[in-house]
């Protein structure tokens, strides 16, 4: 059985924005913009319109947990479907599928069943590995791109760390690297024409897409979702917010992002370790620091229409946004009850991914469980 920290279940209010709320609110846009604009430039599919029903769940979540809870897309999806150029028929067929399995397994219980039989050196091991894999990223997908604006938003992010200890005051960091990103914007293409977002229509692809995104986009994002979006996002919102999240009802909530989104011709959504560790490295400590990131969002896709304008945004921007997320997670990680077997998960997530990586875990600690020994050892 999982070891699980000790958390009240009193419930949370949902107050009026603190500084440290209002900071944490965009910190893990660095994560959700690139895929977004990857996405619509490979695909053909409407920013506009992602990033419109992206804000409503971002909203919708900060009611709901009433703690900064993240949204983000669906990773294995995302990274097949910019890999491949899939078509939007394709993308929406597997955030479907995913939607409903995840609803129907929540209902039925079946992520308490798993969280109850998945040791927490395993869970550990993914927020180690994925720790690991946004350092990776920071530094090879966006820093070594542009070591300009990555060095410069580093030293934002170092900047307000030394204040932090000096003086009691919010960290604005990630709003301040926002800002500039934004900045950049306004300067390479003016100030952007304010037009509707696009609305929502009611799209069920045919059954033939159905058929290809079973085997090439759903089975690849089956263990990606349960173990970083459900049970690490659970464990990870129970240590950091003291509040516990049952990870049925998260499947249910997974389940209800990817389906609606993707009838409605948005990008599949899901939650995340990676992004609760974002909200809170960057000070957001309640649901209202969602509500105001979802209006965000919701005001960018009135002026973000063309992926172009976004794209503009210094890939240091996220890079330096995704570096501080990764040393969050790391550190988080690196609390194992058995840190040998969270570390060669982690070491395994770089070169095949999270979905293997946990996977591996779980086979190492089957194969070498001591009958009769505690099962969150290993």
């Amino acid at each position: 059985m999982t070891n699980h920290p000790q958390v009240s279940s009193d419930p949370v209010p949902l107050p009026l924005l603190s500084g440290s709320d209002i900071a944490g609110s965009v910190s893990n846009f660095g994560t959700v913009l690139p895929l977004f604009f990857a996405v619509s430039l490979t695909s053909g599919m409407s920013l506009s319109l992602m990033l419109l029903l992206c804000g409503c769940w971002y909203i919708l979540t900060g009611i709901i947990y009433r703690i900064p809870l993240s949204v983000e897309p669906l990773k294995a999806v995302a990274a097949i479907s910019i890999a491949g150029n899939l078509s939007p028929e394709l993308i929406a067929a597997s955030g479907i599928l995913t939607g409903l399995l995840f609803v129907i397994l929540g209902m039925a219980g079946g992520m308490n069943w798993m969280q109850e039989r998945i040791p927490s050196p395993v869970i550990k091991g993914i927020q180690l590995g994925l720790g690991l894999l946004l350092l990776k990223s920071a530094v090879l997908d966006f820093g070594i791109f542009d070591p300009f604006f990555f060095v410069i938003c580093i030293g934002v992010i170092i900047l307000f760390a030394m204040i932090r200890l000096r003086r009691d005051v919010p960290d604005l960091s990630a709003l301040a690297i926002l800002a500039i990103g934004v900045g950049v914007i306004l300067h390479t293409h003016g100030m952007p024409l304010c037009r509707l977002p696009t609305l929502p229509i009611v799209t069920i692809p045919g059954l033939s897409y159905f058929m290809i995104a079973g085997p090439d986009l759903v089975l690849p994002q089956i263990p990606l979702t349960i173990a970083n979006s459900i049970l690490a996002t659970s464990l990870l919102a129970s240590e950091l917010y003291h509040h516990p999240v049952s990870p049925d009802r998260l499947s249910i909530t997974v389940g209800a992002m990817s389906l609606s989104t993707s009838i409605l011709g948005g990008f599949p959504l899901c939650h995340g370790a990676g992004g609760v560790a974002a909200h809170y490295r960057f000070g957001a400590r309640h649901g209202s620091s969602l509500v105001l990131g979802g209006l965000i969002l919701i005001g960018a896709a009135t002026l973000l229409t063309d992926p172009i304008i976004l794209s503009s945004i210094p890939k240091g921007v996220f890079g330096a946004l995704l570096l501080a997320v990764a040393i969050e997670l790391i550190n988080r990680g690196r609390k194992s009850d058995n840190l040998l077997l969270s570390g060669a998960m982690a070491i395994i997530a770089v070169p095949a991914g999270m979905a293997v990586a946990f996977i591996a875990g779980i086979l190492f600690c089957l194969l070498l469980l001591i009958p009769g020994r505690r099962r969150e050892k290993c």
